[in-house]
């Protein structure tokens, strides 16, 4: 239980204190975010405001993980770290999409074409190494069944179908958390909430580990307790990042962040065997994208036709005249009641099993 609070707090610290002096290092050299012309027109105050703020949470988490379990002398695991990877890689990913956009002065980053192949090499090696490598009881970081609040054994697929589908998993969550990520504050409160559940859940899972000879409906998650270690770093980063995020923000996470973020979401989804749950526990990110599913589809069926007044659904209130701060505000109480009910579904399934 150590480790896990110390990389809480530590990744909390980390970017309380970094994300401060990363405002001040890019600002001095005017590294700031482009605005959306056809986008609410007080997001114009918003032009040339540091972005790529991502990387102090990455840098956080990452040196939060690895200092607890040196604090502790506790040894780290394949499943903690494969998901610091894809945290990690996808993070890059958005970081030179930024890097790009700010140093050739354009709203537009890296070709769609490279951004792709960058996050599908990511996306590819998380997969098959979570599926191939498996511990002395012969449990994989992952596995090829689709599951829900655990592994569903009629729809255990094809191992090549199942990589298939944790790559999928991997790229809606990642652009599904770039989508929200549109108002201060929205995303990073958001996936606050997201990752504090993965924390309980992950430790209720340890609590019942098959491993640790626990009852007959016990999990056989591999290594819960780590991940439960990266979760609360997770969840300490972005809960101290919102200092500096919240409205009036300081700060934005970029594409740096949101894609990191989304990737770890995806992560900890697959590796807690709790994939279509994520959808509940995720809900706000899956109304978002749904907004902007339906717009399109819409748009293009109907040769013009919308039904928003501008899509990802977070700008349709603005432009319905809500104040920011107020959107930011509801927005998260949806994502709070999405969590509860995802983390009452978990929690019901195993009591009524019992």
């Amino acid at each position: 239980m150590k480790n896990i609070l110390l990389a809480g707090g530590l990744s909390m610290l980390g970017t309380l204190v970094g994300t401060r002096w990363f405002i001040v290092f890019l600002a001095k050299r005017g590294y700031g975010q482009f605005i959306r012309d056809d986008g609410p027109k007080t997001h114009a105050a918003k032009k040339g405001t540091p972005t790529m703020g991502g990387a102090v949470i990455i840098v956080s988490v990452v040196l939060a993980y690895f200092l607890a379990h040196l604090i502790t002398w506790t040894h780290v695991t394949l499943s903690a770290l494969l998901v610091l990877w894809l945290f990690a890689g996808l993070g890059l990913i958005g970081f030179l999409d930024d890097w790009t956009k700010i140093s050739k002065q354009r709203s537009l980053g890296l070709r769609p074409k490279g951004k792709l192949i960058g996050q599908a090499f990511v996306a590819i090696s998380f997969a098959v190494c979570s599926m191939f490598f498996h511990d002395s009881h012969g449990v994989a970081p992952a596995s090829p069944a689709i599951s829900f609040l655990r592994d569903i054994s009629w729809l255990h697929l094809p191992l090549w179908l199942g990589i298939i589908w944790v790559i999928l998993l991997i790229a809606g969550a990642s652009n599904a958390v770039n989508l929200t990520d549109g108002l201060d504050g929205l995303a990073p409160g958001a996936a606050t909430m997201v990752f504090a559940a993965y924390t309980l859940l992950s430790l209720w899972q340890f609590n019942q580990w098959c491993s640790a000879g626990a009852t007959s409906r016990c999990y056989t998650v591999r290594d819960p307790h780590d991940l439960s270690v990266v979760a609360l770093a997770l969840t300490g980063a972005c809960f101290g990042f919102l200092w500096w995020n919240a409205k009036p923000a300081k700060i934005f996470l970029g594409d740096t962040g949101s894609l990191a973020i989304g990737g770890a979401v995806a992560g900890l989804a697959v590796l807690s065997r709790t994939e279509m749950l994520l959808v509940i526990i995720g809900g706000l990110f899956v109304i978002e994208t749904l907004s902007v599913m339906i717009q399109v589809s819409v748009f293009k069926l109907t040769h013009g036709r919308r039904v928003f007044k501008m899509a990802p659904l977070h700008h349709h209130f603005e432009l319905k005249g809500w104040a920011e701060i107020t959107v930011v505000i509801r927005f998260w109480i949806i994502c709070g009641l999405m969590v509860g009910i995802g983390l009452g579904t978990f929690y019901t399934e195993w009591v009524v099993g019992q």
